[in-house]
């Protein structure tokens, strides 16, 4: 059977100073769709899978504009509901040399940031799916939309979905309302079938510390992780250490009770952007177990490829396809002609 990929989450519009100005010198913003599920849903489409959005924007020719990039992409937009109200926007202001890249969001109110669970028609838009990928970005918006992610994930699971949650914590957005996010969090997490997350993740829901270093440290919150949540059967991550705004190392990691696939770190240079690559990441492992769910190291190294690749793109997603992560895993980087 050919899997369907549904992806439930918030549509945005991104502003970013050009030529890595400060927010408040600019006087030109250029624009970006994105948003975390649909940032995976098209990384997935330009793979080659079958993908669908599930949202709600705005009717206005910014909801049409969000739409029509995702269309574009070949993600299905079928189910992305239109409503009277305003589009989700965040501001970034990228990074440079030793100085971060900050976030600016401006959602609070959007048509999504307002939807309830009567929105949402559950039999129709989970329809011929096989998977529902969902982040700890909706649940983080509002106690409406903590209720609707839950709901949504419930949805799914009756319906007999595999579950991919991303942690995605936002302590930004958590702690602008009255908000539990280790209760919410662990509901969700305790209906996935997989996550994707780090032992910081890990460490909040199980209110707890890891004392170990490295890749010790993740084995024992993985361990802890499966032992806790026993639906899950793959655990998958990034290590980043940043030198530089334009210079990091990554490796990539894929877990399950019983194995662990962990890449060599890579060193990533020049960086165009950053934003979107842990989407970019989450694409590319999800790939590698969908073409082959036995094969945890092949998931971790085209995980890696494509969060490496995406730090070359400007904008939220990655637009890469297979020919350009065997590129890069055979380290193919002179001009292909």
């Amino acid at each position: 059977m050919r899997s369907s990929i549904a992806f439930f989450g918030e549509l945005l519009v991104r502003l970013s100073p050009p030529d890595k100005l400060l927010l408040r010198s600019a006087r030109t913003l250029d624009l970006a769709v994105g948003g975390a599920e649909a940032n995976v849903a098209i990384g997935l489409a330009s793979l080659g899978h079958t993908t669908r959005m599930i949202s709600r924007l705005p009717a206005n020719p910014l909801g049409d504009m969000a739409r029509s990039v995702l269309m574009g992409a070949g993600v299905d937009c079928t189910h992305v509901a239109r409503a009277e109200g305003r589009m989700g926007l965040y501001f970034l202001t990228p990074g440079a040399g030793l100085r971060a890249s900050e976030v600016v969001y401006d959602r609070a109110g959007s048509v999504f940031a307002r939807a309830t669970e009567a929105d949402f028609d559950w039999d129709a838009v989970f329809a011929g799916a096989t998977h529902l990928l969902m982040s700890g970005i909706t649940p983080a918006l509002g106690p409406d939309s903590s209720r609707l992610a839950i709901a949504a994930a419930r949805a799914a699971k009756d319906r007999g979905l595999t579950l991919i949650f991303d942690g995605n914590y936002r302590a930004l957005l958590w702690e602008a309302w009255d908000s539990d996010p280790r209760g919410v969090l662990s509901e969700l997490v305790g209906m996935a079938d997989m996550m994707f997350g780090n032992h910081r993740d890990i460490a909040l829901l199980l209110a707890t510390r890891f004392t170990s270093d490295g890749e010790d440290r993740r084995r024992e919150a993985a361990a802890a992780l499966f032992a806790a949540f026993p639906n899950l059967k793959h655990l998958a991550s990034t290590a980043r250490h940043v030198e530089a705004a334009d210079r990091h190392l990554l490796s990539a990691r894929v877990e399950t009770p019983d194995a662990v696939a962990q890449t060599e770190e890579v060193e990533v240079s020049g960086i165009i952007d950053r934003i979107g690559a842990g989407d970019a990441f989450a694409a590319g492992v999800l790939h590698g177990l969908l073409r082959n769910p036995d094969d945890i190291e092949g998931a971790a190294e085209s995980g890696l490829a494509l969060t490496v690749l995406k730090h070359s793109l400007p904008g939220d997603a990655s637009l890469f396809g297979q020919g350009d992560i065997d590129a890069f895993l055979s380290g193919q980087f002179d001009v292909r002609r």
